[in-house]
């Protein structure tokens, strides 16, 4: 008996239908024109149905779909896209290719795929750096596997002395030293603080009320800690 195969979903980033609406317009162009353009340029299927259909969010494009779209509105695939939740989501946003993009990190085309399709990091420091081209800092963080460990020197850093964990702390974000030192004093600071504050709260402070609000702050650590890096944290 014959076995019947499917052919695997086409992959669909998430997509800002809101966007694609809001360029479309600026150019002064109608469903109708994007659908030519995509069809024209890229030779792929779309009618004006199409492109109504995705700006209303009542279907989305695929990966080709979009890069299409994005050529015909004049724009990058990243202006098109939701937030983007994994590393293959944040490297089609950048508009790299897998080959590119792992013979800029130095890793065999294969690895990387595997990567993307949820492997374990496994590569260099020397890898994860050149891995922020495609993605901002806290992705790269977390992709890497290396956003727990940050969260220890953290933790680290704001109950004890931040000064011996500049250096930690910059070989996992590749931020400038004075970046990372007024960061790290900002936080110290601002979590002794929050300790000394709630002990303080209307003369009736106790312990345990400094313990619930220290361990507050030192769950939100990583979000505190991308707040104060600005934009470099930011995506």
């Amino acid at each position: 008996m014959p076995v019947t195969t499917h052919a695997a979903e086409p992959r669909r980033p998430p997509f800002d239908a809101e966007a694609a609406r809001r360029l479309r317009e600026a150019l002064g162009m109608t469903p109708a024109h994007v659908a030519y353009g995509i069809r024209a340029a890229f030779g792929i299927p779309a009618t004006a149905a199409t492109v109504v259909s995705w700006e209303l969010a009542e279907t989305s494009p695929t990966e080709a779909e979009l890069s299409a779209l994005a050529g015909a509105l004049w724009c990058a695939p990243a202006d098109l896209i939701g937030v983007p939740g994994t590393l293959r989501e944040y490297r089609f946003a950048r508009g790299m290719a897998v080959a590119d993009l792992a013979l800029r990190t130095g890793m065999d085309t294969a690895a990387y795929r595997e990567l993307e399709e949820g492997g374990a990091w496994h590569g260099s420091d020397r890898q994860a750096t050149a891995l922020a081209d495609a993605l901002p800092l806290p992705a790269l963080l977390r992709f890497t596997g290396r956003e727990e460990r940050l969260a220890e020197l953290l933790h680290s850093a704001v109950t004890a002395r931040w000064q011996p964990y500049v250096r930690p702390v910059g070989r996992l974000v590749p931020l400038p030293r004075e970046r990372l030192q007024e960061v790290l004093q900002h936080l110290h600071d601002e979590y002794q603080s929050t300790m000394v504050a709630s002990l303080n709260w209307g003369g009736g402070g106790s312990a345990a009320s400094s313990g619930k609000a220290g361990r507050a702050f030192l769950d939100g650590i990583l979000d505190h800690f991308w707040e104060r890096a600005g934009d470099a944290g930011e995506g």
